[in-house]
Protein backbone atom coordinates (compact mmCIF):
# COMPACT_ATOMS: atom_id res chain seq x y z
CA UNK A 1 0.00 0.00 0.00
CA UNK A 2 1.66 3.00 -0.99
CA UNK A 3 0.79 6.85 0.57
CA UNK A 4 0.51 8.17 3.93
CA UNK A 5 -0.71 5.20 6.44
CA UNK A 6 -3.38 6.64 8.45
CA UNK A 7 -5.50 3.87 11.02
CA UNK A 8 -8.83 4.22 11.70
CA UNK A 9 -9.43 2.03 14.71
CA UNK A 10 -12.75 0.50 14.77
CA UNK A 11 -14.48 0.34 18.02
CA UNK A 12 -17.72 -0.19 19.82
CA UNK A 13 -20.23 -1.36 17.51
CA UNK A 14 -23.49 -2.30 18.57
CA UNK A 15 -22.62 -6.05 19.62
CA UNK A 16 -23.20 -8.01 22.94
CA UNK A 17 -19.33 -7.70 23.48
CA UNK A 18 -19.12 -3.62 22.88
CA UNK A 19 -17.20 -3.10 25.96
CA UNK A 20 -14.71 -5.28 25.34
CA UNK A 21 -14.16 -3.97 21.98
CA UNK A 22 -14.07 -0.13 23.56
CA UNK A 23 -11.45 -1.51 26.01
CA UNK A 24 -9.20 -3.62 22.86
CA UNK A 25 -9.83 -0.37 20.85
CA UNK A 26 -8.20 2.04 23.30
CA UNK A 27 -5.34 -0.29 23.82
CA UNK A 28 -4.91 -0.86 19.73
CA UNK A 29 -4.88 3.21 19.42
CA UNK A 30 -2.65 3.57 22.21
CA UNK A 31 -0.29 0.96 20.53
CA UNK A 32 -0.24 2.89 17.02
CA UNK A 33 0.88 6.34 19.07
CA UNK A 34 3.22 4.58 21.10
CA UNK A 35 4.48 3.47 17.89
CA UNK A 36 3.91 7.00 15.81
CA UNK A 37 1.69 5.46 13.74
CA UNK A 38 -1.24 7.74 12.91
CA UNK A 39 -4.69 6.67 14.12
CA UNK A 40 -7.90 7.76 15.12
CA UNK A 41 -10.68 6.15 17.41
CA UNK A 42 -14.18 5.45 15.63
CA UNK A 43 -16.88 4.32 17.52
CA UNK A 44 -18.93 2.09 15.20
CA UNK A 45 -22.48 3.24 14.46
CA UNK A 46 -24.84 4.44 11.21
CA UNK A 47 -22.51 7.12 10.64
CA UNK A 48 -19.39 4.50 10.13
CA UNK A 49 -18.87 5.66 6.33
CA UNK A 50 -19.16 9.28 6.70
CA UNK A 51 -16.47 8.97 9.58
CA UNK A 52 -13.84 6.96 7.27
CA UNK A 53 -13.74 9.52 5.22
CA UNK A 54 -13.83 12.84 7.27
CA UNK A 55 -11.06 11.31 8.89
CA UNK A 56 -9.51 9.75 5.69
CA UNK A 57 -8.19 6.46 6.89
CA UNK A 58 -5.98 4.44 4.74
CA UNK A 59 -6.50 1.34 6.44
CA UNK A 60 -8.55 0.28 8.85
CA UNK A 61 -7.86 -1.75 12.61
CA UNK A 62 -10.73 -3.64 12.84
CA UNK A 63 -11.31 -3.31 17.18
CA UNK A 64 -14.43 -4.59 17.43
CA UNK A 65 -16.26 -8.34 18.20
CA UNK A 66 -19.08 -10.17 17.83
CA UNK A 67 -21.91 -9.58 15.01
CA UNK A 68 -21.11 -6.60 12.98
CA UNK A 69 -17.81 -6.80 13.48
CA UNK A 70 -16.25 -10.30 13.57
CA UNK A 71 -18.78 -11.91 11.10
CA UNK A 72 -18.03 -10.13 8.22
CA UNK A 73 -20.33 -7.29 8.16
CA UNK A 74 -17.55 -4.57 8.47
CA UNK A 75 -15.26 -6.46 6.46
CA UNK A 76 -17.66 -6.12 3.56
CA UNK A 77 -18.78 -2.38 4.27
CA UNK A 78 -14.46 -2.29 4.13
CA UNK A 79 -14.62 -4.01 0.62
CA UNK A 80 -17.30 -1.89 -0.91
CA UNK A 81 -15.13 1.66 0.18
CA UNK A 82 -12.05 0.30 -1.02
CA UNK A 83 -10.30 0.59 2.58
CA UNK A 84 -7.65 -2.06 3.69
CA UNK A 85 -8.77 -3.40 7.10
CA UNK A 86 -6.61 -6.33 9.54
CA UNK A 87 -7.58 -9.64 9.95
CA UNK A 88 -9.17 -12.06 7.95
CA UNK A 89 -11.64 -11.28 5.32
CA UNK A 90 -15.59 -11.84 4.96
CA UNK A 91 -15.65 -15.19 4.08
CA UNK A 92 -13.30 -16.20 6.77
CA UNK A 93 -15.05 -14.12 9.45
CA UNK A 94 -18.48 -14.87 8.85
CA UNK A 95 -17.61 -18.86 8.97
CA UNK A 96 -15.73 -18.08 12.02
CA UNK A 97 -18.16 -16.54 14.12
CA UNK A 98 -20.71 -19.44 12.94
CA UNK A 99 -19.56 -22.59 15.35
CA UNK A 100 -22.15 -25.02 13.65
CA UNK A 101 -20.46 -23.99 10.12
CA UNK A 102 -17.05 -23.78 12.10
CA UNK A 103 -16.81 -27.36 13.06
CA UNK A 104 -19.01 -28.53 10.11
CA UNK A 105 -14.91 -27.55 8.68
CA UNK A 106 -12.93 -28.94 11.00
CA UNK A 107 -14.61 -32.03 10.75
CA UNK A 108 -14.29 -32.33 7.73
CA UNK A 109 -10.56 -31.38 8.21
CA UNK A 110 -9.69 -34.53 10.38
CA UNK A 111 -9.92 -32.32 13.59
CA UNK A 112 -11.02 -33.68 17.01
CA UNK A 113 -14.14 -31.54 17.67
CA UNK A 114 -16.70 -31.96 20.60
CA UNK A 115 -19.92 -34.04 19.83
CA UNK A 116 -22.66 -31.98 19.93
CA UNK A 117 -26.26 -31.09 18.92
CA UNK A 118 -28.36 -28.10 17.09
CA UNK A 119 -31.01 -27.26 18.98
CA UNK A 120 -33.69 -23.87 16.91
CA UNK A 121 -36.31 -24.01 19.67
CA UNK A 122 -36.03 -23.74 24.06
CA UNK A 123 -37.20 -27.22 24.09
CA UNK A 124 -34.48 -30.21 26.14
CA UNK A 125 -33.75 -32.58 23.36
CA UNK A 126 -32.66 -36.25 23.80
CA UNK A 127 -28.92 -35.86 23.91
CA UNK A 128 -26.70 -38.86 22.61
CA UNK A 129 -23.92 -38.53 25.62
CA UNK A 130 -24.37 -37.74 29.18
CA UNK A 131 -24.21 -34.47 31.24
CA UNK A 132 -22.09 -32.25 32.50
CA UNK A 133 -23.23 -30.44 28.89
CA UNK A 134 -21.98 -27.38 27.75
CA UNK A 135 -25.08 -24.60 26.10
CA UNK A 136 -24.14 -22.21 24.13
CA UNK A 137 -25.19 -19.52 21.41
CA UNK A 138 -23.96 -20.26 17.86
CA UNK A 139 -23.07 -17.26 16.86
CA UNK A 140 -21.55 -15.26 19.79
CA UNK A 141 -18.14 -14.90 21.56
CA UNK A 142 -16.60 -13.94 24.91
CA UNK A 143 -18.54 -16.93 26.56
CA UNK A 144 -21.78 -14.54 25.83
CA UNK A 145 -24.73 -16.70 26.77
CA UNK A 146 -22.32 -19.86 27.53
CA UNK A 147 -23.62 -21.94 30.67
CA UNK A 148 -21.84 -25.51 31.72
CA UNK A 149 -24.82 -27.57 32.89
CA UNK A 150 -24.77 -31.05 35.52
CA UNK A 151 -28.02 -32.07 35.22
CA UNK A 152 -31.38 -32.18 33.21
CA UNK A 153 -32.83 -30.11 35.56
CA UNK A 154 -30.56 -27.19 34.84
CA UNK A 155 -31.05 -27.47 31.16
CA UNK A 156 -34.25 -25.37 30.40
CA UNK A 157 -32.28 -22.11 32.57
CA UNK A 158 -29.58 -22.34 30.54
CA UNK A 159 -31.10 -22.43 26.94
CA UNK A 160 -33.16 -19.99 27.65
CA UNK A 161 -30.11 -18.00 28.56
CA UNK A 162 -29.02 -18.98 25.52
CA UNK A 163 -31.25 -18.09 23.18
CA UNK A 164 -31.88 -14.95 24.29
CA UNK A 165 -28.50 -13.88 22.41
CA UNK A 166 -28.61 -16.38 18.80
CA UNK A 167 -31.59 -18.10 17.21
CA UNK A 168 -29.63 -21.21 17.08
CA UNK A 169 -28.63 -22.68 19.89
CA UNK A 170 -25.52 -25.81 20.66
CA UNK A 171 -25.35 -28.31 23.10
CA UNK A 172 -22.33 -29.74 23.48
CA UNK A 173 -20.73 -32.75 25.38
CA UNK A 174 -18.25 -31.26 28.12
CA UNK A 175 -14.66 -32.66 27.89
CA UNK A 176 -12.60 -32.41 31.30
CA UNK A 177 -8.94 -31.38 30.41
CA UNK A 178 -6.83 -28.24 30.40
CA UNK A 179 -8.38 -25.06 28.41
CA UNK A 180 -5.52 -24.26 25.85
CA UNK A 181 -5.58 -21.69 22.98
CA UNK A 182 -3.50 -21.00 20.23
CA UNK A 183 -2.36 -17.86 19.00
CA UNK A 184 -1.94 -17.03 15.20
CA UNK A 185 0.37 -14.34 13.77
CA UNK A 186 0.61 -14.30 9.74
CA UNK A 187 0.48 -18.12 8.81
CA UNK A 188 2.42 -19.04 12.05
CA UNK A 189 1.41 -21.06 15.67
CA UNK A 190 2.81 -18.45 17.93
CA UNK A 191 2.16 -20.61 20.84
CA UNK A 192 0.04 -22.58 23.56
CA UNK A 193 -1.62 -20.52 26.15
CA UNK A 194 -3.46 -22.77 29.05
CA UNK A 195 -6.05 -20.81 31.11
CA UNK A 196 -7.04 -22.16 35.01
CA UNK A 197 -9.90 -20.34 36.04
CA UNK A 198 -11.72 -19.68 38.90
CA UNK A 199 -15.02 -19.64 37.90
CA UNK A 200 -16.79 -23.38 36.58
CA UNK A 201 -15.38 -22.94 33.13
CA UNK A 202 -13.89 -20.10 31.15
CA UNK A 203 -16.60 -17.77 31.20
CA UNK A 204 -17.41 -13.85 30.14
CA UNK A 205 -16.38 -13.04 34.31
CA UNK A 206 -12.83 -14.67 34.16
CA UNK A 207 -12.46 -13.86 30.57
CA UNK A 208 -12.17 -10.23 31.58
CA UNK A 209 -11.86 -9.54 35.09
CA UNK A 210 -7.95 -9.08 36.39
CA UNK A 211 -7.23 -12.01 38.88
CA UNK A 212 -10.19 -14.52 37.97
CA UNK A 213 -7.72 -16.87 35.80
CA UNK A 214 -4.51 -17.72 35.34
CA UNK A 215 -2.26 -17.52 32.16
CA UNK A 216 0.14 -19.64 32.14
CA UNK A 217 2.66 -19.97 28.96
CA UNK A 218 3.78 -22.15 27.78
CA UNK A 219 1.11 -24.36 28.44
CA UNK A 220 1.49 -27.21 30.60
CA UNK A 221 1.74 -30.31 27.71
CA UNK A 222 3.98 -33.00 26.82
CA UNK A 223 6.04 -32.08 24.05
CA UNK A 224 4.45 -34.49 21.56
CA UNK A 225 0.87 -32.81 22.99
CA UNK A 226 2.43 -29.61 22.37
CA UNK A 227 3.11 -30.26 18.79
CA UNK A 228 0.14 -31.72 17.77
CA UNK A 229 -1.89 -28.91 19.61
CA UNK A 230 0.08 -26.43 17.77
CA UNK A 231 -0.32 -28.08 14.49
CA UNK A 232 -4.34 -28.22 15.09
CA UNK A 233 -4.86 -24.89 16.18
CA UNK A 234 -2.88 -24.04 12.90
CA UNK A 235 -4.53 -26.30 10.76
CA UNK A 236 -8.32 -24.80 12.30
CA UNK A 237 -7.18 -21.72 11.36
CA UNK A 238 -6.67 -22.30 8.13
CA UNK A 239 -9.58 -24.60 7.36
CA UNK A 240 -11.79 -21.28 8.39
CA UNK A 241 -9.10 -19.60 5.67
CA UNK A 242 -8.03 -17.25 8.22
CA UNK A 243 -5.89 -14.08 7.78
CA UNK A 244 -3.35 -12.07 9.62
CA UNK A 245 -3.93 -12.95 13.36
CA UNK A 246 -6.34 -15.44 14.91
CA UNK A 247 -6.79 -17.13 18.22
CA UNK A 248 -8.10 -21.33 18.28
CA UNK A 249 -9.26 -22.44 21.37
CA UNK A 250 -9.23 -26.01 22.08
CA UNK A 251 -9.61 -28.17 25.17
CA UNK A 252 -6.71 -31.05 25.77
CA UNK A 253 -8.14 -34.22 27.47
CA UNK A 254 -6.39 -36.53 29.86
CA UNK A 255 -5.18 -38.45 26.79
CA UNK A 256 -3.95 -35.61 25.22
CA UNK A 257 -6.01 -35.10 22.30
CA UNK A 258 -6.46 -31.59 21.63
CA UNK A 259 -10.24 -30.69 20.49
CA UNK A 260 -11.13 -27.54 18.71
CA UNK A 261 -14.02 -25.56 19.88
CA UNK A 262 -13.91 -22.91 17.99
CA UNK A 263 -11.36 -20.36 15.77
CA UNK A 264 -11.58 -16.18 16.63
CA UNK A 265 -10.63 -14.17 13.65
CA UNK A 266 -10.76 -10.68 15.92
CA UNK A 267 -9.45 -12.01 19.22
CA UNK A 268 -9.26 -9.46 22.21
CA UNK A 269 -6.52 -7.16 22.64
CA UNK A 270 -6.80 -6.42 26.64
CA UNK A 271 -5.04 -6.09 29.48
CA UNK A 272 -6.40 -9.62 30.04
CA UNK A 273 -6.25 -11.43 26.74
CA UNK A 274 -4.19 -14.43 25.20
CA UNK A 275 -3.21 -13.09 22.29
CA UNK A 276 -0.99 -10.54 24.13
CA UNK A 277 0.37 -12.69 26.35
CA UNK A 278 1.42 -15.86 24.11
CA UNK A 279 2.85 -12.99 21.99
CA UNK A 280 5.17 -11.74 25.24
CA UNK A 281 6.02 -15.14 25.56
CA UNK A 282 7.77 -15.44 22.54
CA UNK A 283 9.03 -11.91 22.81
CA UNK A 284 6.75 -9.46 21.12
CA UNK A 285 5.51 -6.93 23.42
CA UNK A 286 1.89 -5.58 23.19
CA UNK A 287 3.03 -3.21 20.80
CA UNK A 288 5.46 -5.17 18.72
CA UNK A 289 2.09 -7.09 17.88
CA UNK A 290 -0.26 -4.22 17.04
CA UNK A 291 2.47 -2.86 14.85
CA UNK A 292 3.10 -6.25 12.81
CA UNK A 293 -1.33 -6.84 12.41
CA UNK A 294 -0.95 -3.36 10.80
CA UNK A 295 2.53 -4.38 8.68
CA UNK A 296 1.03 -7.94 7.81
CA UNK A 297 -2.26 -6.11 6.75
CA UNK A 298 -0.29 -3.08 4.48
CA UNK A 299 1.67 -6.35 2.70
CA UNK A 300 -1.49 -8.40 2.26
CA UNK A 301 -3.46 -6.17 1.15
CA UNK A 302 -1.39 -3.97 -0.92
Amino acid sequence: MSGTLRVGVLMGGRSAEREVSLRTGEAVLGALRRRRIDAVGIDVDATVVERLGRERVTLAFIALHGRYGEDGTIQGLLEILGIPYTGSGVLASALGMDKLISRTLFAAAGLPVPRYVLITEPTAPPLPFSFPVVVKPNSEGSSVGVSLVASAEELPAAMGEAFRYDRRVLIEAYIAGKEVQIGILGDRALGAIEIRSKTAFYDYVAKYTPGMSEHIFPATLPPDVMRRTLEVGLAAFRALRGAGYGRVDCLVDEAGTPYVLEGNTLPGLTETSLLPDIAWGVGLSFDDLVEAIVREAQGRKA
